[in-house]
Order: structure tokens, then C-alpha cells, then sequence
């Protein structure tokens, strides 16, 4: 439904990009305007993006309110080389410098080190107190260190009921996060208690030691792990005919990744919950700043890798003819109206809606609430909406 235009919001905005962490994003991610629903036929307008390329600069010692902070002027592109060193500025003392900072969250430094500030905290697997779900992790390669960590409910009514299988992709924007984090585990105790499912949550390799594709393939790879049932509680309890991808955030990105790469299982259904997804340039209802900031991290995450920096299709699905082979039956997509991502998660579905792709999808948007803010507070009346939205949709209900 349509909601009233409200005023452009100047002041820092309150929203999460990891599991649990809030942090305070100034013009970088904010200044949210009215999230509009595009018209079908306006979509096309916006796949009229700039040349693929991206330069951010950043004034020096510039500190937002609140806290994207950068503190050396950079230019970042498709190469993902270092930018030029500050006139002045010793080799030394440039590797030092920091380029963009996360309190509580990230730091990166020119060199391309990156201080990760956020909770080290890992919770073991069990059984959960609240939600009587069990969990179990499973290391699918010793090498890479790849792992998942499984969730099996305790109402199973029927011992010889199939549940539908969720593979689970946590966010963090490729640099932080983890399966066995305490705010994705107790998600994904929620998520399985809830919907009823079998989840597999993907512990993937994290740039920018393991630059991008390495969380795309290690995903992929635990994707083909699930499919394939060798896991007892997966050939007991799952049923394979009824798979499901879903994240937030990168995470959903991600999700979106797997949907469109040839040679995968079938899946039934995909939820992405507040997709990450950016460009070179701005969409109409976008804060031009979240495209830049968004380069930044996207490139240096990718560290080269990148076809045509932020309009790389894995980033901008809307520059990508691939929408209309998705690899599942249905989606959903969910967005929080505060949410500095929230047009571009309505552009997304508009271009799922719009294309060629012969599934259902479906729309869901919270009034108030800003990105990912259900991992933080899974209690609220808006979390418990989402949660019971996500529910429904695995059902087909």
C-alpha cells in the first residue's frame, strides 16, 4: 500500500549491516526519501546506468554524524588497486592511514588491512532453551574451512514427516558475520522453530583475506552439499523436493547469486530479506551516497574481481539480463521503508516482476523500520510480522 510522502530525513539514520551490530550511517547510507512503488514500465528507465566505473572521494579527515568515517581522500575503481597516497605521506604511514571505518563494525586501512571491531563471540551448537531447536555443525571442507550449522525443530509431529529444507546465507557485506555468531543463531532457532524447516546456515570464507567469489563459491558448494542429502539429519528429516534459498542483506545477495548460477538443484522458493544491491550510479528514492559507499566496499571486497565496478551483475542485478532464468518457483522480497536500500529493493522486484521469469514473487515492506532490524530485535510486533511473512510464504500459504 501506499504511504504518505514524508520529509527528507538530514540526520544520521539508525540500521545494522552484520548480524546484531548497529551503527549509525550519515549521508552514506541515509537521507531516506518517500520509498514510491515504481510503476512497471518505469523499471526500464532505471536500467540506464552510467559507464562502468566508480570513483568515491573523500575529503580528508571528513567525519560523518554518527559514523561512516573516512579519513584520507581515495579513489576507488574496477581494479581494486590501493588509491594514490596523500602528497606528503610516507609509504609507511599511508599503510596506516584508514580508508573507511565501522565503529563497532569494521575498520579498513589503505594497506588493505581490515580491523573487524564487531563481537568475536561464537556460540556452540545444542539444543535451544527457547525454542527447543536442535543444531549441529558440519565442516564440508577441511581446506577452506567451510562449514554449515544445521537446525532441526522438535515439532515433529510425524516421525516420517519431510520438512522443507532452508539454506541460510548471513550478511555482513562479504567482511563480517558468521553462521555461529549469537545473533544468527538465535535467527535461525526462531526461523526453524517458526516456519516449521530444517535450516542450514552457511558458514562462508570472508573477503577481504578470501576476496570475492570465495563466500559466492563456498555457498554454492554448500548449496550442492544440501541438495545431495548426505547428511543424516538431512536424509531423514529434509525433503530435498523442497528447497529453499534465503539471507539478509549480502546474504540475500548472495541468495540472489545462487538463483541465477547454471548447473544447480531445483529450488522451490527464495527469501531476501533487505537485499544488498547497488550500482554506479543512484536510482530514483536512493541516497547517491549509498551507491558510493557501496563501490567502496564492493570493490574492495572483489579486489580486482569486479566486471564494471558496483554495475558488476552480481551487485546490480538490474544491469543483468539473467532475471529471467531464476532458478526457483517463488520469491519473496522484504525491505524496511527506513532502510537507505529500500528503492533499490523495490527495483529489484519491480525487474523480477517485469521480466521474463515465469515464477511468483511476492512484495513485503515494514513502515519504520530500518535495514535487517530484525536480527536485533526478533520480539518487536514488525519482526514477529516478518517472521510470520516468511513463515507462510515456505508454506505456500
Amino acid at each position: 500500500s501506499k504511504h504518505s510522502d514524508k520529509k527528507e530525513h538530514s540526520a544520521s539514520m539508525a540500521t545494522t549491516i552484520r548480524s546484531g551490530v548497529t551503527i549509525t550511517i550519515c549521508t552514506a547510507w541515509a537521507a531516506i526519501r518517500p520509498c514510491r512503488r515504481l510503476p512497471l514500465d518505469r523499471t526500464r528507465r532505471l536500467l540506464q546506468l552510467q559507464p562502468p566505473y566508480l570513483s568515491t572521494a573523500f575529503s580528508p579527515q571528513v567525519r560523518c554524524q554518527g559514523v561512516w568515517r573516512s579519513r584520507v581522500r581515495c579513489t576507488s575503481d574496477t581494479s581494486g588497486a590501493p588509491p594514490v597516497t596523500a602528497p606528503g605521506t610516507s609509504d609507511a604511514a599511508a599503510a596506516d592511514e584508514v580508508l573507511l571505518e565501522a565503529p563497532g563494525s569494521f575498520r579498513i586501512y589503505r594497506s588493505g588491512k581490515i580491523d573487524r571491531l564487531n563481537d568475536p563471540t561464537i556460540l556452540p551448537a545444542g539444543v535451544d532453551e527457547a525454542t527447543g531447536v536442535a543444531s549441529k555443525d558440519v565442516v564440508l571442507d577441511a581446506g577452506t574451512g567451510l562449514s554449515v550449522r544445521l537446525y532441526l525443530p522438535n515439532k515433529l509431529q510425524d516421525a516420517s514427516a519431510k520438512l522443507p529444507v532452508v539454506v541460510y546465507f548471513h550478511g555482513g557485506a562479504f567482511l563480517i558475520g558468521s553462521a555461529r555468531d549469537p545473533t544468527y543463531h538465535k535467527y535461525l532457532n526462531a526461523l526453524a522453530s517458526a516456519a516449521g524447516v530444517l535450516a542450514v546456515s552457511v558458514d562462508y570464507r570472508l573477503a577481504p583475506e578470501h576476496p570475492l567469489p570465495a563466500a559466492y563459491d563456498d555457498s554454492w558448494a554448500a548449496l550442492r552439499w544440501v541438495a545431495s542429502a548426505q547428511d543424516e539429519w538431512i536424509a531423514d528429516h529434509g525433503n530435498a523436493s523442497r528447497l529453499f534459498v534465503a539471507g539478509d542483506s549480502a546474504g540475500a545477495n548472495i541468495a540472489h547469486e545462487m538463483l541465477v548460477r547454471d548447473g544447480g538443484p531445483r529450488i522451490e522458493g527464495a527469501v531476501l530479506l533487505h537485499p544488498w544491491f547497488s550500482g554506479n550510479a543512484a536510482i530514483e528514492g536512493e541516497p547517491p551516497a549509498a551507491a558510493r559507499v557501496t563501490g567502496l566496499l564492493w570493490s574492495y571486497a572483489c579486489r580486482g574481481s569486479a566486471a564494471g565496478g558496483a554495475d558488476d551483475p552480481r551487485m546490480n542485478p538490474l544491469a543483468s539480463p539473467a532475471l529471467e532464468r531464476l532458478a526457483c518457483a517463488r520469491m519473496l522480497v522484504t525491505t524496511g521503508l527506513e532502510d537507505g536500500l529500500a528503492a533499490r529493493n523495490r527495483a529489484y522486484y519491480d525487474a523480477v516482476a517485469a521480466s521474463g521469469w515465469r515464477g511468483r514473487a511476492a512484495w513485503l515492506e515494514l513502515e519504520g523500520e530500518g535495514h535487517v532490524f530484525f536480527l536485533g530485535k526478533l520480539e518487536c510486533d514488525n519482526a514477529k510480522r516478518l517472521m510470520d511473512r516468511v513463515a507462510a510464504f515456505i508454506a505456500d500459504a
